[in-house]
């Protein structure tokens, strides 16, 4: 069977800037940090910062009961499809809703909600748990909530793969539309971490940077002083659509969404390969399935948590694919700006990489004040943004238990393919 082109027609995001794609990115090209310090009453913790979301009101987009009791991911996932669905211009009415779906995820799932009931429970009594506990917990409710709301009929469920999430949810929903199964999908990632337990759980880890002399500099990718991430949190929900349904709408393209793939490294609960094989290979495939070669990539945006383990196995990676001899393409990192955002932050990164297609335009990775030896060969935009028209680029995610994952979106080319 021929698979049917899949395009990209709609982009919503709730961030640490906001809700206005346009802001979101002009300050990424600006190189301002979302991150700030914050108060959370959590016993032996200090200093904490993160990137919180900013510029949202539940209200706005959900009626003042469901604003209240709804879980923040729950809201942010509701909010950015509200969003998307409106940059796209798409009238649900006039669409088979039968096939249409929505795969947005969560990492998580609802754990301000998780937190603040298991408080609840051991403090006073678990018969005052609340009746919204289980369902706001769980992490199918970010999209199940959008299927609800604009009813849906199509496939709707979550996949939870850590901070590869929302990067498996948009490969999975793809399928649904090149296989023609639906016409439409919405798909993404969403995440509400930023509480007590989280930061608990993340610092017992020794996952986050304890840079907190300058926290707008703590998220540092691939600069040999790296030491953690920085936690942030957000959604980005996309619209896609089969080639055939959105020209007939007339509907804006961003992109084509000409590749992917995901696999496993099969190695430990929360480092990767050393030598980046696993990553190496991932990203073979993702070109393999959009029938492109590594020079036909002229930009990728990193996973680049600012990890000293995950960044030198993705710079390993990309080093194993990519030859130095001939014209390598641009990495950055959204993260150095806007956190580590989990299971949404495949979204917000895929957001950054559509935007910079739209304006012709790449945003530096900030913050590296040394280089990783195995980064010299590559240009990192440490002194971007620059001027630079994309046509093929790669976005990474890869989350604990190994999940990789690693997305291709191509300029949209009416007609056939250009590797056809």
């Amino acid at each position: 069977m021929e698979k049917k082109r899949c395009v990209i027609t709609g982009i919503g995001i709730v961030s640490c800037f906001g809700t206005d794609k346009d802001l979101y990115y002009k300050k990424l090209l600006e190189g301002i940090s979302g991150v700030q310090h914050f108060e959370l009453e959590v016993l032996g913790l200090k200093d904490l910062f993160g990137a919180p979301v900013t510029g949202f009101s539940p209200e706005t987009f959900l009626d003042k009961k469901e604003a209240r009791r709804f879980d923040p991911v729950m809201a942010f996932s509701m909010g950015a499809a509200k969003l998307a669905l409106e940059d796209a211009k798409m009238d649900l009415d006039s669409i088979d809703k039968s096939r249409a779906g929505a795969i947005i995820s969560s990492g998580i799932g609802g754990m301000t909600t998780a937190s603040k009931n298991l408080m609840t429970a051991y403090e006073k009594n678990y018969s005052r748990v609340s009746p919204f506990f289980i369902p706001h917990l769980i992490t199918n409710m970010a999209g199940a909530v959008v299927g609800i709301q604009f009813g849906l009929t199509g496939p709707n469920y979550s996949i939870s793969t850590a901070c590869a999430t929302a990067n498996y949810s948009l490969l999975a929903a793809k399928g649904y539309i090149e296989r023609g199964e639906c016409d439409v999908m919405f798909a993404g990632g969403a995440e509400a971490a930023m509480n007590e337990v989280a930061f608990a759980g993340f610092s017992a880890l020794h996952a986050l940077s304890r840079a907190h002399h300058d926290v707008t500099k703590a998220s540092r990718p691939f600069c040999k002083q790296r030491d953690g991430f920085v936690m942030g949190e957000g959604a980005a929900v996309f619209i896609l659509e089969s080639e055939e349904h959105a020209l007939k709408r007339g509907a804006h393209i961003y992109a084509e969404f000409s590749g992917g793939a995901i696999n496993s490294d099969a190695y430990h609960m929360t480092s990767p390969l050393e030598d980046g094989r696993g990553v190496a290979k991932c990203i073979e495939l993702a070109l393999k399935n959009a029938s492109l070669l590594p020079e036909d990539i002229d930009y990728i945006n990193a996973h680049a948590t600012s990890t000293p383990a995950g960044d030198l196995c993705e710079l390993k990676a990309i080093a194993k694919i990519f030859d130095k001899n001939s014209v390598l393409p641009k990495i950055n990192s959204t993260k150095s700006m806007i956190g580590h955002a989990l299971g949404a932050c495949g979204g917000l990164e895929l957001a950054a990489v559509l935007m910079a297609m739209k304006t012709k335009r790449l945003h530096a990775t900030m913050n590296i004040s040394e280089r990783e030896e195995e980064a010299k060969e590559f240009d990192l935009l440490e002194n971007g943004p620059i001027d630079h028209k994309v046509q093929h680029a790669i976005s990474n995610s890869f989350g604990f238990g190994g999940h990789n994952s690693v997305i291709v979106v191509s300029a949209y080319n009416k007609g056939e393919k250009e590797n056809d």
